[in-house]
């Protein structure tokens, strides 16, 4: 591919000091394998996958992270200040611009581009999924994007933009068509190239309906009858969902490391993130124990050994007392940057879509009654399926039965409230992006604050990510950059 943007984010990538340095083995952004018109399959596939967990697991993990207040800026480092004002420069979003549809995307239409033949219809099928996800990350933090004068074969400098309501027609279209082209007994699929789900097509059906409960349940606000029917077609087929998490996994090796920690790596292993008081203090509310599994205590010996502080959001100027360290993000999350970390955070997976948070999408769905269920049930599945992940399944049952913030009410908006708070938990340090998205769409959790180096004024917080430098300057059918705080189009509350 030899497109202007291609040019870009490799000469990007050659200068940059941080950010691309996880995933190498399978993102070799230099050279993009789908270069070649009979590039396998086998190779394209893992590039497909590679980009968008680094764009997942760094770019979008960072700012969602802040945004989603569980992390705010060191008080001795500086990296992320400009993010906490509320401040960033459009040129922060080149990179993951750049690689989703430059790298990512075309690769992806690689493997669409055979589904009318037998044999790569299982490529294709993941393909059309990744498509719908991808798509999502990109409309749900920019808006109106790019779309069909991307797909028309020859690279296009200058694409006009879709409106996202168009955008979000197509990524339903995209997820449903993957799910009808997944085939387990196929005698012709992908194994160890697919690095989430081995070549397991049963569990891609189960991803491919997740995003579809994911993609309807975003439209509730926008357009709710849209949204449930979308909900009742996708219920009318008796649907799996996802039990277990969608991730990437890493290795300690350089190269293949966590892309929040090849991150830090980057910028000298500086520890850039802290824990935010906000999502501290809701967790000790709720006396929640995955608050020990998503931070790092800074105390090892004495009194305070294990007690886990968090920092006023944006208040990077004031440094705090000895007696109240902030807690760090955990090597579980990929958040704790030191040298010696590599083999802790640098092997800290990135989550696709989580368990957990497919049991809320249900429990949604049902407390608003568009689909059929036990919404009491799903729920606590849902908060199960985290404790779980995090290694605390016993402790699920105590937390059910007494946290404030675990019980249910029995009023509809109660309910949707409880649900997005406790997704909100389940997705801390693991789904930044996804979380803010849910704060976008619902207004939960509702305790999330400005930050105090916030210049919005006035209380706004940020509701979607700035258009990439390389739009602005170099693309002539550019409609115009929108500020910080203009909302996307299902963004209504």
């Amino acid at each position: 591919m030899k497109s202007l943007y291609k040019n870009l984010l490799t000469v990007a990538v050659m200068t940059a000091a941080v950010g691309f340095t996880g995933c190498k083995k399978f993102l070799d952004v230099n050279e993009s394998p789908n270069g070649p018109e009979s590039a396998q399959e086998s190779l394209v596939l893992p590039s497909t996958q590679g980009g968008i967990g680094m764009v997942v697991g760094n770019n979008f993990q960072v700012y969602g992270g802040l945004w989603s207040e569980y992390w705010t800026q060191n008080t001795t480092a500086s990296q992320y200040k400009p993010v906490e004002r509320y401040q960033p420069d459009a040129a922060n979003f080149d990179r993951p611009w750049g690689i989703l549809y430059n790298i990512v995307l075309k690769d992806i239409e690689q493997l669409i581009a055979k589904a009318d033949q037998e044999k790569y219809k299982q490529y294709a099928a993941i393909g059309y999924i990744e498509k719908a996800y991808v798509y999502q990350l990109l409309t749900d933090a920019f808006g109106n994007v790019p779309l069909k004068e991307t797909m028309q074969g020859a690279d296009n400098l200058f694409p006009h933009y879709d409106e996202q309501k168009v955008v979000y027609d197509s990524i339903l279209v995209w997820a449903a068509k993957g799910v009808s082209l997944a085939n387990n007994s196929s005698s012709y699929k992908p194994g160890t190239d697919d690095i989430v789900f081995k070549g397991d097509m049963n569990l891609w059906k189960r991803f491919g309906n997740t995003l579809l409960l994911r993609a309807s349940l975003r439209l509730s606000e926008v357009d709710a009858a849209k949204a449930q029917a979308g909900i009742a077609a996708l219920f009318a087929t008796s649907p799996t969902f996802l039990t277990s998490d969608a991730k990437i996994t890493y290795t300690s090796v350089g190269g293949n490391q966590n892309p929040l920690y090849a991150e830090s790596v980057g910028l000298g292993h500086v520890q850039n993130l802290i824990a935010s008081k906000t999502a501290i203090n809701a967790f000790k509310a709720n006396s929640d124990p995955r608050i020990n599994y998503f931070y790092l205590s800074r105390y090892t010996t004495g009194a305070q050994t294990g007690q886990i502080f968090g920092h006023l959001q944006g208040d990077y100027d004031t440094q705090p007392g000895s007696t109240v360290l902030p807690a760090y993000p955990s090597t579980n999350v990929g958040g704790r940057a030191g040298s010696s970390r590599a083999a802790t955070s640098g092997i800290a997976p990135v989550i696709l879509m989580s368990a957990a948070e497919a049991y809320f999408l249900q429990a949604e769905a049902v407390a608003r009654g568009w689909a059929t269920g036990i919404v009491a049930t799903l729920f606590q599945n849902g908060i199960t399926a985290s404790f779980t992940a995090t290694g605390l399944a016993s402790s699920a049952p105590a937390y059910i039965a007494a946290a404030p913030d675990a019980q249910l009410p029995l009023d509809k908006e109660g309910q949707i409230k409880a649900i997005i708070t406790q997704k909100y938990y389940a997705m801390c340090g693991t789904q930044g992006f996804e979380a803010w998205s849910e704060y976008r769409r619902t207004g939960y959790p509702n305790f999330l604050v400005p930050s105090v180096a916030s210049t919005l004024g006035s209380g706004k917080l940020p509701q979607r990510f700035l258009y990439p430098n390389t739009e602005v300057t170099r693309n002539t059918n550019f409609p115009g950059q929108k500020l910080l705080y203009d909302r996307v189009w299902w963004d209504v509350k």
